[in-house]
């Protein structure tokens, strides 16, 4: 059992219906622009754009909002300079967390996450200080009543995945970087609906939360992933599912 996959389910859904679309459509945006800027506005030849676009439209974007973007990314209309920036830290009972920032001010960004962090029982680390204990992988939640698990493993392993776990109501594949695109593919060929997807940092290992340390954790990603600057925040604890859910 490892949270992560509860998690991103519970954060899926919740996205799918509140008031956070706003929010995600100005990460989707700027990761667009940076796509687009880092690798070139063309989606068939930059996979990350490719990835950021496939997320936006998943999420009902506009298509004009996502062609400005690109456009932005490109020169070809004038935009926000954003600046990559990874941060490290530590929430309640030694969890690691791995932030990515898209930001025009890192000075700004860096106070505020530092505040964020040292409220909810947490703090900032060095770099390097917890990057060791993730691993970068495609990433997949499927949740058990959406699936077969003996179809599901066939399709995601023939597709190139590297493992399948269960974790509570869900299932997780993941696979190398490389492989996302395909393993995706083969899901959607398959009709089996996916509950999440995305280039993930994963946890080599767990810490087991409960009572309130689990609420002040749960509460603690809530407020890092408001943060308008955070593009994904990722973390190594272990809630029980019905304990994430009843805080979320």
């Amino acid at each position: 059992m490892s949270g992560h996959s509860k998690w991103h389910s519970i954060k899926h859904k919740k996205a799918a219906t509140d008031s956070k679309r706003g929010r995600i459509f100005t990460r989707l945006i700027k990761e667009m622009t940076v796509a687009a800027r880092n690798g070139g506005g063309d989606v068939d030849s930059n996979p990350r754009l490719r990835l950021a676009v496939a997320t936006a439209k998943a999420n009902n974007m506009p298509a004009d909002n996502i062609k400005r973007a690109i456009m932005r990314g490109t020169g070809e209309l004038p935009g926000i300079t954003y600046e990559e920036v990874n941060y490290e830290g530590y929430g309640p009972g030694g969890v690691a967390l791995f932030l990515r920032v898209l930001t025009d001010n890192r000075n700004r960004t860096v106070a505020e996450i530092r505040h964020l962090l040292s409220k909810h029982g947490g703090n900032l680390g060095e770099t390097g200080s917890v990057a060791w204990m993730f691993h970068r992988k495609g990433y997949f939640v499927v949740e058990k009543s959406a699936a077969d698990e003996e179809r599901l493993l066939d399709v995601v392993l023939g597709a190139g995945a590297d493992d399948m776990r269960e974790d509570g109501s869900n299932f997780e594949v993941f696979s190398s970087p490389e492989a996302f695109e395909t393993v995706k593919g083969a899901l959607e060929a398959a009709g089996i609906p996916i509950g999440a997807s995305e280039i993930s940092m994963v946890p080599q290992n767990y810490v087991k939360l409960e009572g309130k340390e689990a609420q002040t954790m749960i509460k603690l990603m809530e407020v890092i992933e408001d943060q308008e600057d955070v593009q994904n925040v990722w973390a190594n604890f272990d809630i029980d599912e019905a304990e994430l859910k009843e805080a979320s």
